[in-house]
């Protein structure tokens, strides 16, 4: 798999930054509603939150790249009602404490 190798290398590359995507955190009651669990890695929560996207088909269908956010997932991204994909990853990364190095 290409994805696995990918991550292995950039694991060997940077170890402290893997870590903080793949580690288990406690989520703030906001993205714990939306996600439904009370840890969960920042990889994952960016995955429900697509997985999210994609069911709800929240995707503006003449831009892929922009995402019309219903009222729950404006919960979680900053109440903006539309989100560029370049940023949802910023927004979510928001919700997680800071690594420190």
């Amino acid at each position: 798999m290409v994805v696995g190798a990918r991550l292995r290398k950039a694991a060997a590359e940077n170890p402290k930054k893997v870590a903080g995507l793949i580690d288990l955190v406690n989520l703030p009651s906001t993205l714990r509603d939306f996600v439904g669990q009370s840890q969960i890695s920042q990889l994952g929560c960016f995955i429900k939150v697509w997985s999210y996207i994609k069911a709800h088909k929240l995707q503006d269908p003449r831009n892929k790249n922009v995402v019309n956010c219903d009222d729950k997932l404006k919960s979680i991204l900053l109440g903006k009602p539309r989100v560029e994909l370049l940023e949802l990853p910023n927004l979510i990364k928001l919700h997680f404490p800071k690594v420190t190095k």
